[in-house]
């Protein structure tokens, strides 16, 4: 096992840490915080992917609170943390499948590239550590390798896998796989599926092929649909929200691959400008390197805090021999 799971989390946000820390001593070293001081300030928030919307509104409150006293990076630092965690806390809602769904249908969307089929991986690991029966769907019959790799996935963390040949209709695929679901009590469906979002119109129609089809066996399918986004996208995140949330009822988020290249700072911006839920993140790629999302932890890895939050679902004793354990070769 790797390093604690929020240790982890602090190297893959050091990127945007290094950018955001670094900038942020250059500018506070024992110095009012003049117009001249906000102004880098802000360009400092936005070049660490914060976006200009996030800047404003931490620059607006710095202003009303802070303006004219003489602060230090370490306080600087602090106040920040401070309004990150703010807009990121109304986002911060961990994904519980509904028992009132047997099963409960997530749609995994996302462009090609962004983990989405490692994600469902993980998560069919973390639930069914929790207990659930859990459920996978290969619908992405057009990468033969995205197939494969579902399966590999479901026997390392023992989980059924419904895949079809190459080619397969993926829609016929997930109505097979629901209706098993349901004739085997499983609690939750995670569905694959394509991201070829360079052709738009046929991911469009394929997608609204799936639910429609689903819904043929239960009108309330997908009961949820998480978009998985690459952190090391940057800015580019943004607009893949936009696309999908045309394409389909996005009803939360989940980060990865939050390593050392990743640029944190776009989940702030995010939530900022969408409110989607941001259930989970992942920060490498062993099965357990997917876990909730944290606001404060992740606001406090951002500016460089030491992270003081223990995720609470993990056991004393267990996050203990977490930390304890050698670091991988990530």
């Amino acid at each position: 096992m790797a390093l604690g799971f929020f240790s982890r989390l602090k190297a893959g946000l050091s990127r945007s840490t290094q950018k955001l820390s670094g900038g942020l001593s250059a500018v506070f070293t024992r110095r009012k915080l003049d117009d001249q001081a906000l102004e880098d300030l802000e360009d400092l928030l936005i070049s660490a992917d914060l976006g200009p919307n996030v800047a404003a509104k931490v620059i607006d409150s710095f202003r009303t609170s802070k303006f004219g006293k003489e602060v230090t990076d370490e306080e600087v630092r602090a106040a920040l943390a401070e309004e990150i965690a703010k807009i990121l806390e109304p986002v911060a809602i961990p994904f519980e499948p509904d028992p009132a769904h047997k099963p409960h249908v997530v749609l995994v969307v996302g462009v090609n590239g962004t983990g989405k089929t490692t994600t469902i991986g993980k998560m069919a690991r973390y639930y069914g550590e929790q207990g659930k029966k859990v459920m996978m769907v290969a619908g992405d019959t057009f990468r033969a390798a995205a197939v494969e790799q579902l399966q590999v996935w479901g026997e390392r963390v023992g989980a059924p896998v419904i895949a079809g040949p190459p080619n397969a209709d993926a829609a016929g695929l997930a109505f097979e796989a629901l209706k098993r679901g349901k004739a085997e009590g499983a609690d939750l469906l995670l569905v694959d599926t394509a991201g070829r979002l360079h052709n738009k119109g046929a991911l469009m129609e394929e997608l609204a092929k799936i639910i429609r089809v689903m819904r043929k066996f239960d009108e309330t399918a997908p009961h949820s649909v998480l978009l998985v986004l690459d952190a090391t996208t940057g800015q580019n995140a943004m607009e893949q929200v936009r696309v999908f949330k045309e394409l389909v009822n996005v009803t939360g988020l989940v980060v990865t691959k939050l390593d050392g290249s990743a640029r944190g700072g776009i989940v702030v911006a995010l939530a900022d400008a969408f409110g989607l839920p941001v259930h989970m993140v992942g920060v490498g790629e062993q099965a357990e390197d997917l876990r909730p999302f944290s606001a404060q932890a992740f606001a406090q890895g951002l500016v460089g805090d030491d992270i003081k939050v223990i995720d609470r679902e993990v056991p004393a004793e267990d996050a203990e021999k977490e930390e304890e354990a050698p670091p991988s070769a990530e």
